[in-house]
């Protein structure tokens, strides 16, 4: 396990707050245990089991019956055939949220070799198919689109104030501009994911 304990931990209220935001920590993260790895799929499970016994058509019979639900319920072919397609919509939301992560990520300052390190190892070149949009090349002029928590900002530079700002229209339709007042892009965009995790709507995950 990498030791934490050199690693500047600023409040935002601090001026060097937005200078070490910036900057990526090396490594950006410790290797899961196996105890980490069988702790994910309990919850996984719970998650999955959640969705399967709402979908169940046997299982919603016996709700509509007023039946309690019996765990061996659970063994029969067509649940687990349930269980199945709540995997799969498990699947989906890892790739969006993937996805999110990568963007947030990219065009925060992180590489397409750093992605792919982090998704289990891929190449570059495998990470830059993947996440096509999630590095971008920021120019002065650019205005860059962020898709994150249900909503959508772009980030924007102010050429004549030198600084960053954002607009952004949020899950649940609020909408904000900011002043240009961000002296970097990774602060614009910090600024833009808090609006729109903000307003995300309820019980929905945070990155899609």
């Amino acid at each position: 396990m990498s030791d934490a304990s050199g690693i500047p931990t600023p409040d935002k209220t601090d001026e060097d707050f937005w200078t070490v935001f910036s900057h990526l920590v090396e490594p950006p993260w410790n290797e899961p245990t196996t105890d980490d790895a069988f702790t994910m799929d309990e919850r996984i499970h719970d998650a999955v089991r959640a969705l399967a016994e709402g979908i169940s058509t046997r299982l919603l019979a016996y709700r509509a019956a007023g039946k309690p639900l019996d765990p061996v319920l659970m063994a029969a072919p067509d649940v687990q055939l349930a269980l199945l397609r709540a995997l799969y919509e498990a699947k989906l939301s890892v790739d969006r949220l993937a996805e999110s992560a990568a963007t947030v990520a990219g065009r925060s300052g992180a590489n397409y070799a750093q992605l792919g390190a982090a998704w289990g190892g891929i190449k570059r070149q495998s990470a830059r198919l993947k996440w096509p949009h999630a590095v971008v090349r920021k120019s002065a002029s650019e205005s860059i689109p962020l898709h994150y928590a249900g909503g959508t900002a772009v980030v924007h530079h102010d050429a004549d104030a030198d600084a960053w700002w954002y607009t952004a229209t949020a899950a649940d339709q609020e909408e904000k501009e900011s002043d240009p007042v961000h002296g970097t892009y990774a602060e614009a965009i910090a600024g833009a994911t808090e609006f729109l995790l903000a307003h995300a709507l309820p019980d929905r995950p945070s990155g899609t």
